[in-house]
């Protein structure tokens, strides 16, 4: 009888579970916003074919001498600023929306304990992300690949399998940037907030950063979230704002914390102050 109990309140959880997982879904999938961003983030594969476009052109219509000193950013690690702020901007609507309108209360009403809302959100953004990311990085490597050919000192003539690492990772960044903007907007519980500090991170902070004096600029410039996908691929940041002494694994543990921490301390407020 006590086994049969203990099943019976399994299954309810995770029917429950199920419930309040389906209902974060229709909440994002049913706003307009949702789909505008996520349309803005595959854009990026279109801004960066158009990008190369026009490189090739300035490359053909320029004379021997420039051609041969010509060089050209990888335009997919350049553009994934893009999706990253996009999904964010995502992460921190998908609850300060709630805020605005009053849903909030009706959401915890149904859900009292309050965790697993902010669970659901986070599976639903983080995996938004997850798809997200990889798809617009991947899409406009090919692409750009495709229309630079062999042009800028053979930029994109890398075989496919040593970009693989960089790839991934940065795409995998995306989802990142979702989670952080889901629990800077729990935290602050303010659109306007959440998103000054989300482009603080990206833009703001670290040009603050790289004009700090030595040893402060490299260590601080280090762990900027902006940096961390290069160094765990062991990516050369010496020409950047970033700094580059963290080794691989400490690295990926600190972007790692970006999308955790926010998420955790939005947790214990959700479910300790007054909505």
């Amino acid at each position: 009888m006590t086994s049969f109990t203990s099943r019976s309140r399994n299954l309810r959880a995770r029917e429950a579970s199920t419930n309040v997982l389906a209902s974060e879904w229709l909440k994002v999938r049913s706003v307009r916003s949702s789909h505008l961003i996520l349309a803005l983030s595959l854009g990026t594969i279109l801004l960066g074919v158009g990008l190369a476009w026009m490189a090739a052109g300035m490359y053909d219509s320029a004379p021997p001498d420039q051609r041969s000193r010509a060089s050209l950013a990888e335009l997919e690690k350049v553009l994934v600023i893009v999706p990253q702020l996009c999904l964010g901007v995502l992460g921190v609507l998908t609850i300060t929306s709630e805020y605005v309108t009053g849903m909030i209360r009706a959401s915890l009403a149904v859900v009292p304990r309050r965790w697993p809302v902010l669970t659901a959100k986070a599976t639903v953004v983080g995996a938004l992300g997850l798809m997200m990311g990889p798809t617009v990085e991947f899409g406009t490597y090919f692409l750009c690949r495709w229309v630079i050919d062999d042009r800028f000192a053979g930029v994109y003539t890398t075989p496919l399998v040593d970009r693989l690492p960089t790839l991934i990772t940065t795409g995998l960044s995306v989802p990142v940037f979702a989670l952080l903007g889901l629990g800077l907007g729990v935290i602050l519980r303010s659109t306007a907030g959440a998103i000054t500090i989300l482009v603080g991170l990206v833009y703001v902070i670290p040009m603050i950063v790289g004009n700090l004096p030595e040893p402060w600029s490299e260590r601080l410039g280090s762990v900027m979230i902006g940096g961390l996908p290069g160094q765990i691929t062991g990516d050369d940041l010496t020409h950047s704002v970033y700094g580059s002494l963290l080794p691989p694994t400490a690295a990926a543990v600190v972007l790692a914390t970006y999308a955790l921490l926010p998420i955790v301390a939005g947790a214990w407020l959700l479910c300790r102050r007054d909505v």
